[in-house]
């Protein structure tokens, strides 16, 4: 993928980048695309059992995740974030294991429903089925990076139906009131699973709310790969200044149904269906590219051939994985043993509980 250019081009320095980076981000894109794709054939194959995709999402994903620092930083995802994943450093393989719910998966070792994306290694925070909830998780990892002057940003991405949760004012008035190193990120592509925006908000804009708590709200065209980078790079700079949260709305489409059990035909208007090629950011983020001189028709055709063959072999290599043996099936859930024969000090209550009954004094120690 080397850019045989001798000096960077002019879209590149426009935005402080090098074509390299360019191109990395373009590969990125398209990588998470060819992976979307993939798991929906698989998924009609019958060989995985749900998708719920991030086709349309991918440009706002990558350019948002971009200047935030891989293994330093943070980011909790939610269940579209494959491209957000891929910029942070999982793989093709990764993403596929946890569709597959391999023994092996790095998300969860198959205990996850697929796309709940999780990555220790990268600092990518494993997210649950009910909607926003990782807000709450990234607003305490920005707590605790202030506490401890790590320098650290946390990031949270979520849908716009998601941002009606409680959670979510929870998280941003504690954010804001304390000026934590956070961003909330609102990839709004105008539908709640079925539900149209204009009937999920009172407001145009979800970013609007953000004056409401003291901060900056941006609102930025999710085709546009490098305004997304640019609005991110804005956030983590004043984050890592200490000068706060910032809310960022990414207006995306959805070119997918909200997943594999979803027939979108059914809501969605034949026309706006139609039109919704015309606002995605893989191709162009692509013409962008080839104008300014950075994409030649040979490298965009080894960038397509590479992913091509770690798609393939991702996928191979998901489908050799054996599967989680069930009897650990309620490993890491109950506590299997105590760590000693000797009861802990504060005893046990004939169920099993702390203490005697109705005594909850004891009931916060800890086992390790």
């Amino acid at each position: 993928m080397a850019v045989t250019r001798t000096t960077d081009s002019g879209l590149a320095a426009s935005v402080g980048l090098t074509d390299a980076d360019l191109v990395a981000m373009y590969h990125k894109i398209a990588l998470a695309r060819a992976v979307d794709e993939r798991m929906w054939i698989l998924n009609r194959a019958g060989r995985i059992p749900f998708v719920i995709s991030g086709q349309g999402h991918e440009g706002a994903q990558v350019g948002i995740a971009w200047p935030l620092e891989r293994r330093k930083d943070w980011i909790a995802p939610f269940y579209r974030s494959i491209a957000t994943c891929l910029a942070f450093g999982m793989t093709a393989q990764d993403i596929l294991m946890a569709q597959y719910a391999k023994a092996s998966d790095p998300s969860s070792g198959g205990r996850q429903m697929p796309g709940h994306y999780g990555n220790v290694e990268n600092n990518l925070v494993s997210l649950s089925s009910p909607v926003a909830t990782q807000m709450l998780h990234a607003v305490g990892i920005a707590l605790a990076a202030k506490i401890r002057k790590t320098g650290q940003v946390a990031m949270t991405s979520m849908g716009e139906g998601s941002s009606n949760q409680g959670d979510v004012h929870e998280g941003l008035n504690f954010a804001a009131i304390h000026r934590l190193p956070f961003i909330l990120v609102i990839e709004n592509n105008g539908y709640a699973i079925s539900v149209p925006a204009a009937m999920e908000l009172a407001t145009l804009d979800v970013a609007d709310r953000a004056s409401g708590y003291g901060i900056p709200g941006v609102v930025v065209d999710g085709s546009d790969v490098l305004a997304c980078y640019r609005a991110s790079k804005e956030a983590v700079d004043r984050a890592r200044r200490g000068d706060g949260p910032t809310l960022i709305e990414a207006k995306v489409i959805r070119l997918t149904a909200h997943s594999s059990d979803d027939q979108q035909t059914k809501y969605r208007p034949e026309q706006e269906l139609a039109e919704l090629p015309s606002h995605d950011a893989l191709p162009r983020f692509r013409d962008q590219l080839r104008e300014a001189g950075v994409l030649s028709e040979a490298l965009e055709a080894t960038i397509a051939a590479e992913i091509k063959a770690e798609v393939d072999a991702a996928t191979d290599h998901a489908e050799a994985e054996p599967d989680p043996d069930p009897s650990t099936a309620m490993r890491w859930v109950f506590a299997e043993e105590w760590p000693s024969e000797t009861p802990p000090p504060w005893g046990l209550g004939s169920h099993g509980m702390a203490g005697h009954e109705g005594d909850t004094s004891a009931a916060s120690g800890a086992v390790d």
